[in-house]
Order: structure tokens, then sequence, then C-alpha cells
């Protein structure tokens, strides 16, 4: 039963630190994507306001969906069910995201800190589009793990019989079944 209370503490703590990243990546791409139409002394502006802070956030939303999701994969690991399969592809999503940062997004942004808006570098539009690269496939694998995560969540729900309780076995609790 505690096994049990700590696997729902950590689905819905995953399920909401990994929705508030996925969606805070959404926001980001569509601000970059809006800069497109803009010169380079527009986006390094932006861009310099985006850095103060939302590394931050993006670093505050993250890790914990990053634990959270990989200590539900742990104690769904027994059981190798749905659950299980759905939690662990959800993790390899999200580590695919901070590998991502890690590798592409975070070096790109520890350079532009160092641009000047009056005069960005000649190759401004070529960086750009590398990190709008990058951010693309770290928001599409969050959401993805997002997907992932809301859809064992709700198998999850659906399991349960009416007293609370889960069904442990493919067929279901022994009430369930007719046993008494």
């Amino acid at each position: 039963m505690r096994s049990e209370r700590t696997a729902t503490v950590l689905r819905h703590t995953g399920l909401a630190f990994a929705g508030l990243f996925a969606g805070f990546l959404i926001t980001v791409l569509v601000l970059e994507l809006s800069l497109r139409g803009f010169d380079g002394s527009v986006y390094t502006q932006v861009r310099q306001v985006e850095l103060r802070r939302l590394d931050d956030l993006a670093s505050a939303t993250l890790l914990p969906a990053l634990l959270t999701t990989a200590l539900l994969a742990a104690t769904t690991f027994r059981a190798r069910g749905r659950t299980f399969w759905l939690t662990s592809t959800a993790f390899a999503l999200l580590l695919t995201v901070l590998v991502t940062t890690l590798a592409f997004n975070l070096p790109i942004n520890a350079d532009q800190l160092d641009w000047t808006a009056q005069a960005p570098p000649a190759d401004w539009t070529r960086v750009r589009d590398r990190w709008q690269i990058a951010h693309a496939v770290r928001t599409a694998s969050a959401v993805l793990a997002f997907g992932l995560l809301t859809v064992a969540a709700a198998g999850t729900a659906r399991t349960r019989v009416p007293d609370g309780a889960t069904a442990s076995d493919p067929a279901g609790p022994a009430v369930l079944r007719g046993a008494t």
C-alpha cells in the first residue's frame, strides 16, 4: 500500500513538472520563431534577456521531472507492464532533452552572452538556426515525454477498483474476478 502511495506521488509530481517543462519549451519555441522576422540586433537583445533567468526556470522544471520519472520507472520495474514501458520511454526522452541541452543549447547560450546588440556576429543567423533546431528537438522530446506520462497516469487510474486499490495482475484483483 505504501509503495502504491509513493508511486502515486511520483506519478503526479513527475507529470506536473514534465508538463510545466514542456509548456515552457513550447513558449520559448513560439518566441524564437517569432524572432525570425527581426534583425540581428533585436534577436541579440531578446536572447540576452531570455538568458538572464530562463535557464533557471528550465533547470527548476526539467531536473525534478527527470528525477521523479526515473524513480517512477524504478518503482514500476518489477511489473514490466505498460506503465513501466511508457514511463521508461518518457525518461529516455527527458534524457534526450538533457543531452541536447548540454551538447547544443548551453554552449550557444554561453557564446551569445558575449554578443553585443549593436554588432551581432556575422554568422548570427547560422548560430540562431542551430540553437532553434536543437530547441525544436528538445521541445518535441519533452512534449512526447509529457504525453507518455499522461497516458501512463490515465492507464493507472483506469485500473483502480472502487475502494481505491489497484489491480496488481493483468486479470485484476481477485474481487473483480469473482473470488470471495
